[in-house]
């Protein structure tokens, strides 16, 4: 199988989240409660990394806002603190 072009594949964004409540189903309730199924889907969040309090999350570009939101309007103690275009740029 060919590898993708660069103009075909799905350009990502990664969000460093922290809280309390940091952790992979806490993180999938909050998207799926204010965006739903299809925006979920959309979004395609996949968790890169998880330490204690912080998780690494890699989410499709377009839809960065509607993540946004969600965790703004969550009751959840979780935040996004930095938004990069790079893994290592997350510090």
């Amino acid at each position: 199988m060919k590898p993708l072009k660069p103009s075909h594949r799905e350009n990502k964004r990664y969000l460093l989240i922290k809280g309390k409540d940091a952790d992979k189903k806490a993180v999938e309730e909050v998207i799926l409660e204010f965006v739903g199924v299809l925006g979920y889907a959309e979004a395609s969040p996949m968790i890169i990394k998880e330490d204690k309090e912080r998780i690494v999350l890699s989410i499709n570009r377009k839809s960065l806002d509607k993540i946004r939101a969600s965790f703004v309007m969550s009751n959840k103690d979780l935040k996004i603190v930095k938004v990069s275009g790079a893994i290592k740029n997350l510090g």
